[in-house]
């Protein structure tokens, strides 16, 4: 059976995943489901491989590279302060990155602590395109300036 990542890459190649946010030579950037902080974003890789270990040298460092340009563009979108990132895919065994936006208002229990060991994500905003498309295009803007299409 495919996971959430096949699945989410298959409706981002169609065009029909409104989270997505574009298209990089190593996958596909997209908003986060759960907008847990403004801005987390996931890099899906395309083709869909279960790890990073399975890529060759060039493309592995293509991810890397692609993952901290998202960042940058995080950084340049919103106030956070910082960015966490993780690849773990250990519930959804493909490879994937998180790129988390940290803020210096979360409380310090929050802020030091790894986001997925917080509180909140019942409530936590869920990722609409009525509420994030700035945020999406200016994301967008910033990683085409360093990759263009």
């Amino acid at each position: 059976m495919d996971s959430i990542i096949h699945q989410r890459v298959k409706l981002s190649q169609e065009g029909k995943n409104p989270s997505a946010v574009c298209k990089v030579s190593s996958g596909w950037v997209v908003l986060g489901d759960t907008q847990m902080r403004h801005g987390y974003c996931i890099l899906l890789s395309d083709p869909v491989v279960f790890s990073i270990n399975e890529l060759p040298q060039k493309e592995r460092e293509a991810f890397l590279f692609e993952m901290t340009v998202i960042g940058d563009a995080i950084l340049a979108s919103t106030n956070c302060y910082r960015i966490n990132y993780e690849i773990e895919c250990n519930r959804e065994q493909a490879l994937h990155a998180h790129i988390i936006p940290r803020y210096v208002d979360e409380p310090d229990e929050v802020r030091n602590r790894p986001v997925w060991l917080s509180s909140g994500w019942k409530n936590a905003p869920q990722f609409s395109l009525e509420t994030h498309a700035k945020l999406l295009e200016d994301i967008k803007a910033y990683i085409r300036k360093v990759i263009p299409e």
